[in-house]
């Protein structure tokens, strides 16, 4: 059965009923157009100031000519402006495309013409890099500055500055038609292999993951709401999907410290807003644990402490446990593909559980899959499968890689691991990462939780190097906390590892090094690491 809709016009029949990302801002601002929604630095922004915004910015990019689902570049830092750039974007039927400003101008180059990006948002202070991008794009046109030099020419593209354009255009609603099914986002993935991969997401996806993280995070909805502080970059799904935007959907705050991170502006900032939520990586945590213990400040009103990309020491749970008294402190995971959250631990896991992701949150369906196809039953290891709505529509411009991601019905997410019977997900390791060594697989991620465990040791990542008994051998690269000798803590690894693996798994090479190659979200880049480690002499 289906409605007779041809006496109904389709925009205004879109506006009644859509899924728009666009919406949720709307809606939020209806109810409380008064309240702040970011604190960007010192400056707070109220949900009235952010809508009115986004409807002036939208209106302002569609006339620039850009076509319906035309990809918008955003070379942006977190601010407030980022996110109205963001939600024009949806209202305007754009697709909002963020760059990784930690990358090269070689790199930013490439997505741009990988993405056929004919404009670009970019941040004043990021001119230099802007520059150096443009001379190796040939797709970008128009270049719209924010910032007070906005209007000087930019590498001889058409130059607008943002807030000319968005004072241009009047106060007005921004109605056009949006599909549900649209693309609302592209973000491309780390490229931990040689180029990453444009992931395209709809609006329905986005919305159905933000009403699922609200939810699995307690987010709160009336006249006491919830606050969020962000340090991680808004370019990455985590911020701008998992965090930044529930929180805004529900009404609540979000807020942003402003530059790099520092351990005592973050603490300072938690206690002066009164932060409810916060998600951090496990170093970030460990450095705030350390401001706090110099000069305490008052952190009780944290009820969430979410931590992410890497595991986290015990010892260093406990000590956030002790920093945040009246919070829960558990740990999301997630993959761009399927906006996360995708599992999370509930309360109980800190303690019960602390070494698995947790089950799935209620949007989404995982699974463990054999090689054949074959779902399978709790316990047994497998890739790590997803069904859900919140599932990226696909990778732009790779139909082979979409071939591959949807085999069988389910999105495949190249992790490996078990879900017990529970429904608990546990995570051995990423399918790339398995190291092969004399026959048996080896967990990396097992293998650095133990290593983490050793005094002396502040980081490490654990890689196969090749070797002509075994095939591969475990070498563990480690960055010293400075409290032991390198040549010491090399014995002191391997040591620990023989008396908590087995032979098999223990590292028989140990790599001190200054620093671990990361991309902006902290994640560990292994292709680096072994690029740069050379097979151990004398194997």
């Amino acid at each position: 059965m289906k409605p007779d809709l041809s006496r109904v016009d389709p925009l205004q029949y879109n506006l009644a009923t859509r899924v728009n990302l666009g919406d949720v801002l709307t809606r939020a601002a209806t109810m409380f157009p008064d309240r702040v929604a970011v604190v960007d630095g010192d400056e707070p922004v109220t949900y009235r100031r952010l809508t009115e915004t986004a409807d002036r910015l939208g209106h302002a990019l569609l006339g620039l000519g850009l076509p319906h689902q035309a990809p918008v570049a955003l070379m942006m830092t977190n601010s407030w402006r980022f996110l109205a750039t963001y939600f024009a974007c949806a209202r305007a039927g754009l697709v909002a495309l963020p760059l990784n400003v930690m990358l090269s101008p070689e790199g930013l180059g490439w997505i741009l013409d990988d993405a056929g990006a004919t404009v670009i948002v970019a941040d004043g202070a990021l001119r230099g890099l802007l520059e150096a991008t443009l001379a190796g794009s040939l797709a970008v046109e128009t270049v719209v500055v924010v910032g007070a030099t906005a209007t000087a020419p930019v590498a001889t593209r058409t130059t607008y500055g943002w807030d000319d354009l968005v004072a241009g255009e009047q106060p007005r609603p921004l109605e056009v038609l949006v599909d549900d099914r649209d693309s609302a986002q592209c973000l491309y993935t780390s490229g931990t292999t040689s180029r990453p991969k444009g992931v395209l997401t709809s609006h329905v996806a986005v919305t159905i993951a933000l009403t699922s993280n609200a939810l699995v995070m307690g987010s709160r909805w009336g006249s006491s709401p919830s606050t969020m502080l962000v340090v991680l970059p808004f370019f990455h799904v985590t911020a701008l999907n998992t965090l930044a935007m529930p929180i805004l959907m529900m009404g609540g705050t979000v807020v942003l410290p402003g530059g790099k991170f520092d351990p005592g502006v973050v603490l300072d900032a938690i206690e002066r807003h009164r932060a409810t939520h916060l998600m951090m990586l496990p170093i970030m945590h460990a450095a705030c644990v350390a401001a706090q213990a110099q000069r305490p400040r008052d952190l009780s009103s944290v009820q969430m402490a979410i931590y992410a990309m890497a595991p986290m020491p015990s010892h260093l749970l406990d000590e956030v446990d002790a920093m945040y008294p009246s919070a829960d402190v558990v740990l999301g995971s997630g993959q761009t593909e399927v906006v996360p959250a995708t599992v999370m631990q509930w309360a109980e896991h800190r303690h019960t559980a602390p070494d698995s992701w947790g089950p799935s949150v209620p949007s989404v369906l995982t699974r463990a899959m054999g090689p054949d196809g074959a779902v399978l039953d709790p316990g047994r290891t497998g890739e790590l499968v997803y069904r859900a709505p919140n599932v990226c529509s696909g990778y732009w411009n790779n139909p082979e890689a979409n071939e591959v991601a949807f085999e069988h019905g389910w999105f495949h997410s190249g992790d490996i691991g078990h879900i017990d019977d529970e429904g608990v997900v546990w995570f051995t390791d990423r399918l790339k990462d398995i190291i092969k060594s004399g026959g048996e697989n080896v967990s990396s991620v097992a293998v650095e939780a133990v290593v983490l465990g050793v005094p002396g040791v502040a980081e490490c990542t654990v890689i196969g190097v090749p070797d002509e008994r075994w095939g591969e051998v475990v070498c563990a690269v480690v960055v010293p906390d400075g409290t032991v000798p390198s040549a010491e803590l090399e014995d002191r690894v391997i040591e620990h590892a023989r008396e908590h693996l087995a032979g098999f798994e223990s590292p028989k090479v140990v790599r001190i090094v200054d620093a671990l190659p990361k991309t902006a979200t902290g994640k560990v880049q292994k292709h680096e690491v072994r690029a740069s480690t050379r097979p151990p002499a004398g194997s």
